[in-house]
């Protein structure tokens, strides 16, 4: 299997000497050192790493400036950040310049390893990292929620949307993932299911009349707890993501066509004794 070359920026050199001991075991080979961050402008385009481990703090330049240096360059350069500090700030920071992740000193070896390997992930690669890593959140939070909101048991599928959009019959309720990494979902079923699943939720199973007013506001707010679960697993597993959700905005009406520019989707299907609830999620590409 073919090396994956990495590019070490750090002026320590008990640092760069424990990355070179765990890369040494794995399938990441150094291709090269800088020590500051002119001179890791100057070496970038000649030892042409698949991925850059930066220090924030550099005698000429902090890590931020650097990468941007970089980044200029090649505008699809993959930088993880390995320094003392981990902040909310200073994440924020680094994801506006365009840094791909970030890790804390001292750093774990295998939350290393992992960590190289998700950024450097290809297409296929990528889907799997977000199956495992994200999209399994949410689907054990669409089991626990129906459960817990409407006492239902559900048989749940988990597959690879590779549609460009989404074609819905009934409501969809749609809500913004924000943060890292940024996407979008879209908890969707038919009429009768919404139907069905409001009457249990509000207590209207003995045939009592049931708005459509009240139906979408049921789903808009099972569909906010749903999501709002399955960021909140995300979260509790990677500290550093911070993702959260925007308000949700509901849609309804037959033959709805949703697209889907640009995302790494999944379809998520929970079938129940009250119908199909499906959950469609999607990442931004390079997330």
């Amino acid at each position: 299997m073919e090396k994956i070359k990495v590019m070490v920026v750090d002026d320590s050199r008990v640092s760069r000497a424990m990355l070179a001991e765990v890369l040494s075991k794995t399938n990441f080979e150094i291709c090269e050192y800088a020590q500051n961050c002119m001179e890791a402008v100057e070496k970038y385009p000649k030892a042409n790493p698949d991925i850059i481990t930066m220090d924030m703090n550099l005698p000429d330049a902090d890590g931020m400036e650097c990468s941007r240096q970089i980044l200029k360059i090649n505008p699809k350069a993959k930088i993880v950040m390995i320094s003392a500090m981990k902040d909310v700030n200073l994440m924020m920071r680094g994801h506006a310049v365009g840094i791909s992740s970030f890790l804390q000193k001292p750093v774990n070896a295998n939350e290393l390893i992992d960590t190289l390997l998700m950024v450097c992930q290809n297409r296929k690669g990528t889907i799997d990292v977000l199956r495992e890593s994200y999209v399994k959140a949410f689907v054990k939070a669409l089991q626990k929620s129906l459960f817990s909101l409407a006492g239902v048991h559900s048989k749940v599928s988990l597959c690879s949307d590779e549609g460009h959009v989404l074609d819905i019959d009934g409501i969809a309720v749609i809500i913004g993932l924000t943060g890292n990494p940024v996407g979008r979902a879209i908890v969707h079923m038919d009429a009768n299911t919404m139907r069905c699943f409001s009457k249990v939720i509000l207590g209207k199973e003995n045939n009592e009349e049931l708005s459509e007013e009240e139906a979408h506001e049921c789903i808009e707010e099972a569909a906010n707890i749903i999501v709002g679960r399955g960021v909140s697993r995300v979260n509790d597993v990677f500290s550093d993501k911070e993702m959260r959700i925007t308000p949700p905005g509901t849609i309804c009406g037959a033959k709805i066509r949703i697209a889907n520019p640009k995302l790494t989707s999944f379809n998520i299907v929970a079938k129940t004794r009250l119908g199909d609830f499906k959950l469609n999620i999607g990442f931004a590409e390079g997330e």
